[in-house]
């Protein structure tokens, strides 16, 4: 009975990363032996002087609704988190602590677009981008990038993109799924072109910003002058402090664009959840510093895929700078026939290392890049080397 959902529904596409994830759960249930490469989620615990926080949240009885745009007490410790990592000062009328930074940004796509307005996306993006726009009446407009720029749009790719469509720009910083980071440097390169278009709003989405290498220091599009009253910055804490299911994000924004997501989020989710929200005032107090021993251990990881997929013909893959995937080019498998599957394309190749390798990834389409696929490396070292041997044994 789809003809009697909305078009809205029955347009958008299901989420690449939930679905494979979902794909290789129901692998698992019928007995089969799947290493799940496909999400995006740290396979630490939560850090315990966090769940210490939440435990006495419990007892002290936090169990009422919250107000829509969060405690003021955490709305406190997003602004001491934005002025001491990124040089940016919010007051409490510019933040907005959303259920996860994915509501953050949808918030922020409903507040601002109207239809027919084009969201630039540099390609690959993260993979809700593209739906979060068109669930708007917005028209994603995609800037493929390459490898060989390591993944990162270029000034003059942006002023091409540019119409008088043009409404906003939308990028991740360390980049979901290349892990690519643009220095302060491209950022003002980019920004300059911006300030000639005053029209456009731009959203940076800055969640992996602590899952970093040391190769590029992170930077913040609102951290300059002329760009910081038209930069929507959003973060959360599901990456860099193991908290994927305690669901808080949050954005810094100008304030006519708070104030309109605020609105928006009173009819439809209100306040995120007592607990969580207690739990993250604490993360974000402390130092950063507390969650370096998950960096280093990305960092070992990302050395051992690296290795390991440089190893098996026909992976072409950058080193990324931050976040904990890889973003390997695996066109050169295209119109080969593997096992009696012939490969058209990198959703048949992912799907064909589910199936043959029991090894779940994510197709490149999903983020806009169809010559590539994602692979996670938030998992065990033991996990990471089973999987790539399995790739390679099956190619």
């Amino acid at each position: 009975m789809s003809n009697q959902l909305s078009d809205r529904i029955n347009s958008l596409v299901p989420s690449a990363t939930l679905e494979m994830a979902a794909k290789a759960r129901e692998l698992r249930a019928a007995g089969k032996d799947v290493i799940g490469l496909s999400l995006g989620e740290p396979d630490f615990n939560t850090p315990d002087y966090i769940k210490e926080a939440a435990k006495q949240a419990i007892d002290q009885d936090y169990n009422s609704y919250t107000p829509v745009d969060g405690y003021v007490e955490l709305k406190e410790a997003i602004i001491t988190k934005f002025k001491r990592d990124n040089g940016l000062t919010y007051d409490k009328s510019q933040i907005v602590v959303s259920t996860g930074a994915k509501q953050a940004l949808y918030n922020v796509a409903q507040a601002v677009i109207n239809k027919g307005d084009e969201v630039i996306l540099p390609c690959p993006y993260w993979v809700s981008y593209s739906d979060i726009v068109k669930l708007a009446d917005g028209v994603p407009v995609e800037v493929p990038t390459s490898i060989e720029n390591n993944f990162k749009m270029t000034p003059e790719q942006l002023e091409a993109a540019i119409t008088p469509r043009t409404k906003m720009m939308w990028y991740s910083s360390p980049c979901n799924p290349s892990g690519s980071i643009y220095s302060k440097a491209e950022l003002r390169a980019l920004a300059d072109v911006l300030k000639k278009h005053p029209q456009i709003i731009v959203v940076s989405d800055e969640i992996y910003e602590h899952i970093n290498y040391g190769v590029t220091a992170h930077a913040s599009m609102a951290a300059f002058e002329d760009m910081y009253d038209r930069t929507v910055t959003v973060n959360g804490v599901a990456k860099a402090f193991a908290m994927t299911g305690w669901r808080i994000g949050y954005i810094g924004a100008p304030t006519y664009i708070a104030r309109a997501c605020n609105k928006l989020q009173g009819q439809v989710t209100s306040g995120a959840n007592c607990i969580a929200q207690r739990a993250v005032i604490t993360a974000l107090v402390e130092s950063p510093e507390r969650i370096n021993y998950m960096v280093d251990e990305f960092k070992n990881r990302r050395k051992l895929i690296l290795d390991l997929l440089n190893a098996i013909p026909g992976f072409e893959c950058n080193e990324p700078d931050g976040a904990f995937y890889v973003f390997p080019n695996i066109s050169s498998y295209f119109g080969k026939e593997l096992n009696g599957t012939t490969i058209n394309n990198a959703s048949d190749f992912a799907m064909y290392l589910l199936e043959h390798a029991n090894v779940a990834t994510v197709t490149g389409d999903a983020f806009g890049n169809p010559n590539g696929i994602r692979i996670s490396y938030a998992a065990s070292e033991e996990e990471i080397k089973e999987a790539i041997n399995r790739i390679k044994a099956v190619l």
